[in-house]
């Protein structure tokens, strides 16, 4: 079929809608504390600038919608897909089909209602000059499915594939939530939202006086323990509710066109759809306070997943939230095809004891920084309470820190087990990938000036999936270039020393 036969399709025009809506409530959530604000000078002023200028700002966005959707337009070939947009410059776009890699699906809460998603087609590489995807605003929610089946449909009529449901979500995994950084974070965020709240209706300073008043009451410990106790309750809450939304109703399913799909979301619903042959192994994340409840994430290590700057980079390579140690095995040796999990399948090589106190020193010159830095300034300001912050935070901090030290030293191994390459590290955030031997294409071995008087190195995978590089740290030097002659035969031999 010849491209003057294929016919160009354009935007849904719920498009306007949406747009429009969204603009107005952005205009309504902005313009009324701006009114409230100079509505305390004159009312007459307020209404007769904040209205109409909203009033404009909606009429344009319609304009420019209406202009956008007829001036965009896109089509699939046979061989590659095109877009053709702008209105005061016109870009066009084509991407040649056998190079997508991943097509996304998202639809916020009015996309839902309306019944329009956002599609985002993307190739996964990196260019400084070129952007390697782009994104319909928005498709009919038929279409945006119809796009997504025919983009990522490799298999050919002979090569049938197994599809069918990995994983489903269970309400018990929910518990996890509070147990991530992102909890104290939210609480602190919250603060920062009320001060920021207060100071555009010119009451920081009343509130922080009277949240001072109000717990002088406890004293200086029992006010700053009031101040954190409210604070985890506010990012426990918000914790709750940002993995509710984020992971409600989600699925992991193998499709037969040969791809791996995880849909999830409650107010917003996303579809995020990987080929399986881009797969190169998987990477079980456990930060410290998942870990501790005996819960673990799955991660896809694929190539076409490039890092990107928004939001996303993290979800988009998630094949399983937070869920217990034995579901994410599973999943795992699933997402696989493998009938026993590699990253628990093998029982990983310890790494020298040197490498254990090269954990601890970091752990106490991390500890020192800040005491002596404290220490210091109570000395030359004569301030008792610094020095007295000092003496607490090496109390508190040495053995919080030799405590983590241990437990990195612990974590540290490395292993093979049938085609997988197996390699774990981390404390606050512990993560064992599992990677596919033929995946690796380089070895990088660095040793500083102290690992070298120890006998220690960093021995790194190189690979065209994932982050690109996966490191063993701190192995033994003749075990590390053993090993990695061991799990890619012929690549690190030339530079090894046979004996």
């Amino acid at each position: 079929m010849s491209p003057t036969e294929v016919t160009w399709s354009y935007l849904d025009r719920r498009t306007i809608v949406a747009s429009t809506l969204t603009v107005a409530g952005v205009c309504v959530a902005a313009g009324v504390p701006t009114a409230i604000g100079i509505a305390t000078a004159s009312l007459g002023w307020a209404l007769g600038t904040v209205i109409p200028a909203a009033v404009l700002i909606v009429a344009g966005t319609v304009v420019v919608e209406t202009i956008r959707l007829r001036k965009t337009r896109y089509r699939v070939l046979p061989d590659r897909v095109e877009l053709t947009k702008g209105i005061v410059v016109r870009t066009r776009r084509s991407v040649a089909r056998d190079r997508v890699r991943t097509v996304d699906l998202t639809a916020g809460p009015l996309a839902r209602y309306l019944g329009i998603v956002t599609v985002k087609i993307d190739t996964g590489e990196q260019s400084e000059w070129n952007s390697s995807s782009f994104a319909l605003y928005a498709v009919s929610r038929d279409e945006g499915e119809r796009l997504r089946a025919e983009l990522l449909d490799r298999a050919s009529a002979g090569e049938a594939t197994e599809e069918g449901r990995l994983a489903t979500f269970d309400p018990r995994w929910i518990r996890y939530a509070p147990l991530s950084f992102v909890t104290p974070t939210l609480g602190v965020a919250a603060y920062g939202a009320v001060l920021q709240v207060a100071e555009w209706f010119g009451l920081q300073n009343g509130v922080i006086t009277w949240t001072i008043d109000l717990l002088s009451g406890f004293g200086l410990v029992g006010g700053i323990a009031v101040v954190v106790v409210v604070g985890l309750v506010i990012g426990l809450i918000g914790s709750l509710g940002l993995f509710v939304e984020m992971w409600w109703n989600y699925r992991l399913d193998r499709e037969s066109a040969g791809t791996l799909r995880v849909r999830r979301g409650l107010l917003t619903s996303r579809s995020i759809s990987l080929e399986e042959e881009r797969l190169r192994g998987v990477e079980l994340v456990e930060p410290l306070g998942v870990r501790t409840a005996g819960a673990a994430r799955v991660d896809a290590v694929a190539t076409g997943l490039r890092q990107q700057k928004d939001d996303d980079k993290t979800d988009r390579k998630t094949l399983l939230p937070a869920a217990p140690r034995a579901e994410a095995d599973r999943v795992a040796a699933a997402v696989l095809r493998e009938a026993v999990p590699p990253t628990s399948a093998v029982r990983l090589r310890a790494h020298p004891v040197a490498a254990r106190g090269r954990r601890i020193r970091w752990a106490l010159a991390t500890v020192a920084v800040p005491v002596l830095t404290l220490a210091l300034l109570g000395l030359l300001l004569s301030v008792d309470v610094l020095l007295h912050l000092a003496w607490i935070c090496a109390l508190v901090g040495v053995p919080i820190g030799v405590v983590l030290a241990v437990d990195a030293y612990r974590n540290l191994g490395h292993g093979l087990t049938g085609g997988y390459l197996v390699a774990r590290s981390g404390t606050v955030r512990r993560a064992t990938v599992a990677l596919q031997r033929r995946g690796v294409i380089g070895w990088t071995a660095r040793q500083s000036i102290f690992q070298r008087r120890k006998g220690l190195l960093n021995l790194t995978a190189t690979t065209a999936a994932g982050t690109g590089a996966y490191t063993i740290y701190d192995v033994g030097e003749n075990e590390g270039l053993a090993f990695a002659e061991e799990a890619v035969p012929d690549l690190f031999g030339p530079f090894l020393e046979r004996r």
